[in-house]
C-alpha cells in the first residue's frame, strides 16, 4: 500500500510539472505535444518565444494571430495582438525560403501556383514529410468560383525543409516558432488569418503588375489592394466577403 501511495504520489508531480511547462490543459495543444516533434518544437522555441512577446507587452496566454505572406519579396510576416485589444503588432518577419509558380493566383490543380487571397489556418500537420506543417483552407469560396479547370488543386501548406510545388516554405527552425505561436492560438479556439499577396503594393510594385502582367491579373490584384492599405494604415483586420463572381470585397467600417 505504502508503494503504491509513493507512485501515485510521484505521478502527480510529473503531471504537475508537464502542466507548468506546456500550460497543460486537455485540449488541442496537449494532443500536438503528443508528438517528438511538437515537444522538440516547445523545448526549443517557447521560452524565447514567450519573451519575445512580452517585449512587445503581449500576454503569451491570450494572443491572436495574423500571417501576411509577400511572394515577390519572400517574407512572411507574423502579427500578434492581446486579445481585448483592436490593432496587431509586428513580431517578426520570416524569409520564404523557395518559390515556384510566378505571380498571380492559383487556379487549377497542377499550375504550381501558390495562392493569393484571404485564408485561414486549417490543421495541423507534425507528423508531415516536411518537418512540421499547416494546412490553409484553399481553395475557399472565391477559388472555387474563379478556377479554371474542375479540380482547384488543393494540400496547400505552410511546411518546413525549404521546398515547394505550391507552398510556402519555411526553413525548419523558423516552421518550428510559427508552428508552436499557431498552435497556442489554437489551443484557444482562435483562427489564425492569413492574408497571401503577389508583393507589397507600393508605388513601384504596382507599375511593374501593371507593364507586365495581364488585365485579368490586375483586376484581381485590385481587389487586394484596398484590405493591404487598409491594414497598412490601421493595423487592424480588414472585413471581406466574397462577391458572387468570387471577387473578394473589403468592407470598411
Amino acid at each position: 500500500m505504502k508503494k503504491k501511495i509513493i507512485n501515485t504520489s510521484l505521478l502527480v508531480i510529473l503531471v504537475s510539472l508537464f502542466s507548468f511547462r506546456y500550460n497543460f490543459d486537455n485540449g488541442f495543444k496537449t494532443s500536438q505535444l503528443a508528438n517528438k516533434r511538437v515537444r522538440t518544437a516547445y523545448d526549443k522555441k517557447w521560452v524565447a518565444l514567450q519573451s519575445e512577446l512580452t517585449l512587445k507587452k503581449i500576454d503569451k496566454d491570450n494572443f491572436e494571430l495574423y500571417f501576411r505572406i509577400f511572394k515577390l519579396e519572400k517574407e512572411f510576416e507574423v502579427w500578434v495582438k492581446n486579445k481585448t485589444d483592436f490593432k496587431y503588432t509586428l513580431l517578426k518577419t520570416i524569409p520564404i525560403c523557395a518559390s515556384s509558380g510566378e505571380l498571380g493566383p492559383k487556379r487549377k490543380q497542377g499550375d504550381y501556383q501558390v495562392p493569393e487571397g484571404f485564408y485561414e489556418i486549417a490543421t495541423f500537420n507534425p507528423n508531415s514529410n516536411y518537418h512540421l506543417a499547416m494546412k490553409i483552407n484553399y481553395p475557399n469560396q472565391s477559388d472555387q468560383l474563379k478556377k479554371t479547370a474542375t479540380d482547384a488543386g488543393g494540400d496547400i501548406m505552410i511546411h518546413g525543409n525549404c521546398v515547394t510545388i505550391g507552398c510556402i516554405p519555411l526553413e525548419n527552425e523558423p516552421i518550428e516558432e510559427v508552428y508552436v505561436l499557431a498552435t497556442e492560438a489554437k489551443n484557444r479556439k482562435l483562427t489564425t488569418q492569413i492574408a497571401i499577396y503577389p508583393c507589397r503594393f507600393n508605388e513601384k510594385n504596382n507599375q511593374m503588375l501593371t507593364k507586365n502582367y495581364t488585365e485579368e491579373k490586375n483586376k484581381f490584384w485590385e481587389t487586394l489592394k484596398k484590405p493591404f492599405v487598409y491594414f497598412n494604415k490601421t493595423n487592424t483586420l480588414p472585413k471581406i466577403t466574397i462577391a458572387k463572381t468570387g471577387d473578394y470585397v473589403f468592407n470598411e467600417q
